[in-house]
């Protein structure tokens, strides 16, 4: 099944994705650094991109930058004046994701944070509140993160977590993997918070079988 996902993947991106030599070297870049190939993949850059775009937004909070491919898709739709903020725990990926960065031309508009993102995320207050949050980080930490998201949102603030499916495991309440029981307590707390109306959709693809969740905070 993983090789006839992908090959839909190949299909739809080559259809509707027009070829970019920067996300090309971005992706050249992360590899040849030995970065873990999770980077989201590019027909979901660009749904995150017509999100941007299809919000308006003009401030968006990214919580796991890796080597910033998502940041610079989500970047590119901003306005003159926006800004992303974008938080990454690892020095190594911090420094790929700068070399990254200055090739997209965005040294402006992303602006980056080396730390922790529980260490990183209560020096925002001065940058909230955003208006899309994408949450792409190590997964335990998840509900903690969407703590954070709801003190830094206003209504209409979109909140997006990734890899939510975890090939199957979210359904297992026994599981002792991280993980798995940080997912399941982040989609639970927002089922359960009467602030958002949210979702969440299982995907399969070149990224194999996964899913994102995707809230509204509420007027």
């Amino acid at each position: 099944m993983q090789q006839q996902w992908s090959a839909v993947d190949e299909y739809l991106v080559n259809s509707l994705i027009p070829d970019d030599p920067i996300f090309t070297k971005i992706l050249a870049n992360n590899s040849a650094a030995g970065l873990p190939a999770i980077d989201v993949a590019p027909n979901q850059g660009q749904f995150l991109q017509l999100l941007v775009q299809i919000t308006q937004a003009t401030r968006i909070l990214e919580i796991g930058t890796l080597g910033a491919y998502s940041s610079v898709w989500m970047a590119r739709a901003l306005p003159a004046d926006g800004k992303l903020v974008t938080l990454e725990a690892s020095p190594h990926h911090a420094e790929i994701a700068k070399k990254n960065i200055q090739l997209a031309g965005l040294e402006t508009v992303i602006e980056l944070h080396l730390g922790p993102a529980v260490e990183t995320l209560p020096k925002l207050a001065g940058s909230a509140p955003f208006d899309l949050i994408f949450i792409d980080a190590d997964k335990p930490s998840n509900p903690i993160y969407l703590e954070w998201a709801l003190k830094y949102s206003r209504p209409g603030t979109l909140i997006i977590g990734d890899n939510v499916v975890r090939n199957g495991g979210v359904t297992n309440p026994e599981s002792n993997d991280p993980g798995i029981k940080g997912t399941r307590t982040f989609i639970e707390l927002m089922g359960n918070n009467p602030r958002l109306t949210a979702t969440a959709l299982q995907t399969v693809g070149s990224k194999g079988w996964d899913g994102f969740s995707i809230a509204r905070v509420k007027e």
